[in-house]
Order: C-alpha cells, then structure tokens, then sequence
C-alpha cells in the first residue's frame, strides 16, 4: 500500500466582487472536450509551429501516447487552436515517454527563443529541469496538466484533481451502499506523477471515514508504474486471486487502468457485478459505462484546460503578470518546493450512464463512437444520438 503522508493540496481562493472569476474568464469556451480519447494515436507529435502568430512561437512538450490518446488526440489541436487564437505560432511535440527526448526537445525549443514553454512533463524531475533551464534563458515556464513538485514554473494550468478523486470515491460509496463491509482494491496511477497522488488524496477524503469505521474494507491499494494498463490488469488479479476470488468494488484511478480491472473481472464472471471507478470520459470508458461493467467516469473538458493555457502564456509573453494573475486564482501547493503555485484549477463532473449524453452532447465523443452493435439500444433509451 502506498504511504499517504506528506500529499500536496490543491484549493481555490474566492475572489473578491467584481473580479473576473477563472469560469467567467473562460466564458463563452464551449465545454466541448474531456481527458482521454475515442482512440489511441501513435502517431509521433512533431509538428513544425504552425502558422498566423505575429506575436512569436510558443513552446509546447507533451509526455507520451502509450498510457493516453487524450495528448495527441486532444490536447494537441486544441492547444494549437488556442494559441493561434491569441496570435502566436504553436510547437506542439511528444517526447513519447523518453526523458531524454523531453530534455532534448525543451532544450531545441529554448535555443530558438520560443516566448513561453509549456510543459506536461513526464515526471516532475525532468519537468523541473526544463523549467529551470528555461527560466535561466528568460522563457516563461507553465506547468500544464501536472505540476511539478520542486519546480520553479509560476504558473500552473489543470483540474481539481483531489476533486476528481473525491467524485471517484463518492462514486464507489454510492455503488456500494448495500454492501455492508464491501471490499475495496484501489489501482492508482504513478507515483511519480503528482496528479495520482492528488487523486488518491481525493479518494481517501471520501474512503478513509468509511475503512476506519469498517462499513468499507481496503483490501489493497497500489500503484502502477507508469500508469501501465497492462500491468494494472496483472496487478489487480494478482490482488484478486490473493484475496480468494473476493472483490465488491474497485477504484481504477483512469478509465484505462479500468478497462485493465474489467478484462480481468470478465475472466472471473464478476463484470457488471462489481463497480469500477474510472476518469477522462474516453470513448472506451463510456462504453464499459453504458455495459455496465464500469460505474462511472470523469469528465475533465480538456478545451477549457487548453484555451487557459494559451490565454496564460499570452498575458506571460507580454509581461503582463496582473493579468495572468486575474487568471490563475487557484492556488496549488508543492511541498517539495515549499511553495504555493497560482493556478488556474478546472472543474471536473461525474459521468455515469445516465449522465454519458452529456459528454455526447458536448462534442468530445461522437453518438457513433459509442452506439454501434450491441450499445445501440442503450443509446436510444438514453437519448444519445
């Protein structure tokens, strides 16, 4: 089991009257995307900057495709769609997982004096490290989707994720109301990434009353190195056969790691019978929702997390700190670095069967991405169309 001492908090500090709130900021921002994919691209992200910005190139490094399509697919139009709409140039790459093409990337983008660098890094160390060298050159650096604990990023640009957590708990507690004593696995992202510390911080505001009290038993938590579906599935059925066979529910810290617990449910026959948490609203997630092999999922409108992005870096590439500050009025602290970070902290929402139209009907997932064969019927009870 993990240790859970020393987790870093995220909170939200209220604005005075008359201030321009993070949501009113992004108004008129359709909430249109979510944090995963309708499918998996491979495809590498080394698009040259991309054309309109007479306000110069922003840098943009993303961290891989293996564990989530949502970079490729997702985040890396809409980043460039952002940044060209506040007039500069995107280059958007992947490091695909390798450190040292992370490195090598950020330090390509620093020698041709990119504006501001914005950084989804692979692990904090490497994220730290681009974040200083940057900031040596005079570049402006935004930790985006993951802070960087011990970094020197002054901005930082993602969801509530201990939010995001709380909703995966809050989910199973419901799903599990009728199970006095159920027994709970928790499979968690990496723990090098600060965002499945922040989730499992969430999951535990939730779940600790009840394993303390006993209406809930933890039977394992673990985390998977690298966020690996493959050895998430491996792990949980290791964990599965050692407990007896004997599983009630399971927080799945992504909809990937999910997909991972129910093939292995499946083999047991327990699909469907056991709840299983999930997040990013892909379009495999939505799926196993609408089977009902999975209880729920998050959506996290990855729009709004890009267009923020690019409306900070613009208000940072002309020195303009108070407006990137009446952006950023979140505050997310790196006990690492013993700092507070201002943040600009998106809010999540639950999604589960009944609630799939919305993702629909919001754009990031097509009606026939999900509706086809066997889930048709579902759809049209649903409304999905």
């Amino acid at each position: 089991m993990r240790t859970k001492n020393a987790l870093p908090r995220q909170h939200s500090r209220r604005m005075r009257s008359g201030t321009i709130a993070v949501a009113v900021a992004l108004s008129g921002l359709l909430t249109f995307t979510a944090c995963g994919s309708n499918s998996t691209s491979t495809t590498e992200s080394s698009s040259a900057p991309s054309g309109g910005g007479g306000n110069g190139t922003v840098g943009v490094i993303l961290p891989e495709t293996a564990t989530s399509a949502r970079w490729e697919s997702f985040d890396k139009p809409m980043l460039q769609q952002a940044l060209r709409a506040q007039g500069f140039d995107a280059d958007v790459q992947n490091a695909q997982g390798d450190v040292q093409k992370f490195t090598t990337l950020a330090d390509g983008m620093i020698a041709k004096g990119v504006k501001v660098l914005i950084v989804a890094s692979i692990n904090s160390e490497v994220g730290s490290a681009v974040a200083a060298k940057a900031k040596k050159a005079g570049i402006p650096t935004i930790d985006y989707d993951r802070l960087n604990l011990g970094g020197s990023s002054d901005y930082y640009v993602s969801f509530d994720n201990v939010r995001v957590g709380e909703l995966q708990g809050q989910a199973l507690i419901t799903a599990l109301k009728d199970k006095p004593a159920a027994q709970v696995v928790e499979i968690e992202g990496a723990p090098t990434d600060n965002n499945a510390t922040l989730f499992h911080q969430g999951q535990l505001k939730a779940l600790q009353p009840l394993y303390d009290s006993g209406v809930l038993k933890l039977v394992r938590s673990q985390a998977i190195d690298g966020w690996d579906n493959q050895k998430g599935g491996s792990t949980f059925e290791q964990i599965l056969t050692g407990n007896g066979g004997k599983v009630d529910g399971v927080v799945a810290a992504n909809d990937g790691l999910a997909g991972a617990v129910i093939t292995v449910l499946k083999k047991n026959g327990l699909n469907g019978k056991v709840p299983v948490t999930g997040q990013d609203a892909t379009a495999d997630g939505l799926k196993a929702v609408l089977r009902g092999d999975q209880y729920m999922t998050v959506f996290k409108p990855i729009k709004d997390e890009a267009e923020s992005a690019a409306k900070l870096a613009a208000a940072l590439a002309k020195g303009d700190t108070a407006a990137a500050d009446a952006l950023a009025q979140g505050v997310s602290q790196d006990p690492k670095g013993k700092r507070d970070v201002k943040s600009v902290l998106l809010t999540p929402q639950t999604i589960t069967r009944a609630d799939v139209k919305q993702v629909t009907d919001a754009g990031f997932v097509k009606a026939s991405d999900i509706c086809g064969g066997e889930l048709k019927a579902a759809c049209t009870e649903l409304g999905i169309s």
